[in-house]
């Protein structure tokens, strides 16, 4: 039983190979939902470099992968910076798929760590511009439809343990995920009479392309002998014993898209194999 099936899910930032978008969108894909995979498509300006992003090709590589399962599927560049570019994404949903039922902000800059005494004022508008101006430009756009159509939905953000925790060389990408929990109370306690559910998954470090950048840089930050001993170090302070797998997260939003989740909103569930206990 394909219990999305009939539903339109758009994934931001999920045209990446191994990233946590294209986890998110293949596990809807196989509860039976059309997919809009989306991502910028090209660098714009230096927070948005090419090992960054997902490219136009990439995207239509998942998407193309995903039509040869059976899947409907279709992408569409968006920067979701703009507000613009959002509803514009959110529209062509609705217009190429029947519908729009379900939006993921999954799109977030997690690239750009510093010592707090070196972060540029560019530094701090780049983060906070994708990972909480655009979930909100995400939230609004989706629930414009949602609303309209009068069949509720799901909207859901992929926030972070550090929308619970802070981290050092990491103030712009904590506040924003921290911003992020604000997001979901506020919206939830409008969009509920529209039968739509606003939350937030909070994974701990999951090794994606991101993550392994991540690990080298922390890496070395910390003193560690290699990526290989601070991953070893991280798994030690888990109570699973592992870090996050992007499949982890993929299911945790699945099941808040589901009827099973029906009753659940302004939420922000941990997904963190006991890390963060909050």
């Amino acid at each position: 039983m394909k219990r999305l099936k009939g539903k339109t899910a758009v994934i931001t930032g999920s045209g990446r190979r191994g990233g946590l978008g294209e986890a998110i969108a293949t596990r809807l894909a196989e509860d039976g939902a059309n997919i809009v995979i989306s991502d910028i498509g090209q660098s714009r300006d230096a927070a948005t470099g090419d090992e960054h992003i997902g490219s136009t090709d990439e995207m239509e590589s998942i998407a193309e992968e995903l039509r040869g399962q059976g899947v409907e599927s279709s992408t569409c560049v968006c920067d979701v910076r703009s507000l613009k570019e959002v509803r514009v994404l959110a529209q062509h949903a609705k217009d190429t798929h029947g519908s729009l039922d379900i939006w993921i902000n999954n799109a977030g800059i997690g690239y750009i760590m510093k010592p707090l005494l070196d972060v540029t004022e560019d530094d701090w508008r780049a983060v906070i511009d994708v990972n909480l101006s655009g979930a909100f430009f995400g939230v609004k756009s989706a629930a414009e439809i949602m609303v309209k159509q009068g069949r509720g939905g799901r909207i859901i953000n992929v926030a972070s343990q550090a929308a619970k925790s802070g981290f050092p060389h990491a103030q712009a990408y904590t506040s924003s995920k921290h911003g992020l929990v604000g997001l979901v109370r506020s919206a939830a306690t409008e969009l509920g009479s529209h039968n739509i559910t606003v939350n937030n998954v909070c994974p701990n470090h999951v090794t994606t392309g991101l993550g392994a950048w991540q690990n080298e840089y922390f890496a070395e930050v910390t003193g560690a002998d290699s990526v290989e001993e601070y991953l070893k170090a991280m798994a030690a302070r888990i109570p699973m014993g592992r870090p996050g797998l992007p499949e982890d997260t993929a299911n945790a939003v699945a099941f808040l898209c589901s009827d099973d989740a029906k009753y659940i909103t302004a939420e922000s569930m941990n997904v963190s194999g006991g890390e963060e206990p909050h």
